[in-house]
C-alpha cells in the first residue's frame, strides 16, 4: 500500500513566502550590509541625542531677560557662573553626589547576598521566589512605589502606628534625606542584582569547593575567591546604580517633599517653574558632565566590568 503524502504545513508555506519576499527586497549581494542596516536604528537614536545636546549647549549660553522673558542673542557664560557660584546649586550638586555614592555602596552590600543566594541555591522554589520578588517591582513603577512608602512611613502610616502600640511617639520618617536614600536603595536593588547575577553565575562552584578542600573556611573562600571573581559584576552594578541615583527625579521629589532636591529636580524647576531654560540647560550639561566624569573614573580605575564589550579581566 502506498504511504500517504504528508501535507505541507500552512505555516511553512507562509514562512517560505516571507523568505521569498525578503530575498526579493534584500538580495544576497547586499548581505554584507546587513549588520550596518541593523545598527542604523541605534545610530539614529545616538544622533538625536547628540543633536539634543547641541541644542541644550546653545541654550545654556543664552541668558534670560527677566523684564521681557526673552533670551539674549549673544553668547555668554553667565549661566555657568551662576551654577558654579550660587549656594543653592552647589548644595544640590553636593547632595546628589553624596547620595549617589552612599546609595551605590549600600545597594551593592544588600544586592550581593541576594544575587549569590539566587544563583547558588539548590531549591528551584526558592530560586523562583527570588526571581519573582526581584522582577515584581519593575511592574509596579517607581512613582507608585514612592507613593507607597509615603503611606507606610507617613505620620499616620503603618510604621508609626506600630510604634505607637509600644508607646513610641510618632517620628518623622519622610520628607528628609534618609527617606530619599532609603527609597533610592529600594529602587536600585533589582538593577544591582541583575548586574551581579551573571558575574556570579560565571564563577564555577568547583573553585569554592577546591578552596574548602584546601582548608579555607567559608569567610576566606568568600573574600579570596568569590569577591575577586565577582569584581566585573560589582563594577557593572556600581556604574548602573551610581548613574541612575545621580540622575533620579521621582524619589527625591516624592520622599524628599521638595526639601531634598537633586540636580534633576533643579533642572525641572528651571525649565517649568522659573522658565529659565538657559540655566536649566546649563545644569543639564553639568549633570551629563558629572556623570560622565564619574563613569570615566570608574572605568579608568577598575575597568568596564560586565559592561565591557569583550571579556572582563578579573
Amino acid at each position: 500500500m502506498r504511504a500517504a503524502r504528508t501535507a505541507y504545513p500552512l505555516k511553512w508555506r507562509i514562512m517560505d513566502a516571507l523568505e521569498g519576499i525578503a530575498a526579493a527586497i534584500w538580495p544576497a549581494r547586499f548581505r554584507r550590509a546587513t549588520p550596518y542596516l541593523m545598527l542604523l536604528p541605534a545610530v539614529l537614536l545616538v544622533g538625536l541625542l547628540v543633536l539634543g545636546l547641541i541644542q541644550i549647549a546653545d541654550a545654556s549660553l543664552r541668558t534670560l531677560d527677566t523684564t521681557t522673558f526673552q533670551f539674549s542673542d549673544d553668547y555668554s557664560i553667565a549661566n555657568f557662573r551662576r551654577a558654579l557660584t550660587e549656594p543653592l546649586f552647589l548644595v544640590v550638586a553636593q547632595r546628589s553626589l553624596v547620595a549617589a555614592l552612599i546609595v551605590t555602596a549600600v545597594t551593592l552590600v544588600f544586592a550581593f547576598p541576594y544575587a549569590y543566594l539566587m544563583v547558588r541555591t539548590r531549591s528551584p522554589r526558592l530560586r523562583k521566589f527570588l526571581l519573582i520578588a526581584l522582577f515584581l517591582p519593575f511592574f509596579i513603577g517607581q512613582v507608585v512605589r514612592a507613593y507607597g512608602w509615603l503611606i507606610i512611613l507617613g505620620n499616620q502610616g503603618m510604621v508609626n502606628e506600630a510604634l505607637g502600640l509600644i508607646g513610641v511617639a510618632p517620628m518623622r520618617l519622610i520628607y528628609n534625606y534618609p527617606a530619599v536614600l532609603f527609597g533610592l536603595v529600594q529602587y536600585m536593588l533589582p538593577f544591582a542584582v541583575l548586574m551581579l547575577a551573571p558575574a556570579l553565575t560565571a564563577i564555577p562552584e568547583e573553585l569554592e569547593a577546591a578552596a574548602g578542600s584546601l582548608g579555607a573556611n567559608w569567610v576566606r573562600t568568600f573574600i579570596h575567591v568569590v569577591l575577586p571573581l565577582a569584581r566585573p559584576g560589582f563594577i557593572g552594578a556600581g556604574v548602573v546604580v551610581l548613574t541612575l541615583s545621580l540622575t533620579d527625579f521621582a524619589v527625591p521629589a516624592i520622599l524628599g517633599g521638595g526639601s531634598q532636591d537633586f540636580i534633576a529636580n533643579a533642572i525641572y524647576d528651571q525649565f517649568f517653574r522659573t522658565s529659565d531654560q538657559g540655566l536649566g540647560a546649563t545644569l543639564a550639561l553639568m549633570l551629563v558632565a558629572l556623570g560622565s566624569i564619574l563613569v570615566g573614573l570608574v572605568f579608568a580605575l577598575f575597568g568596564a566590568g560586565t559592561l565591557a564589550m569583550g571579556r572582563s579581566r578579573a
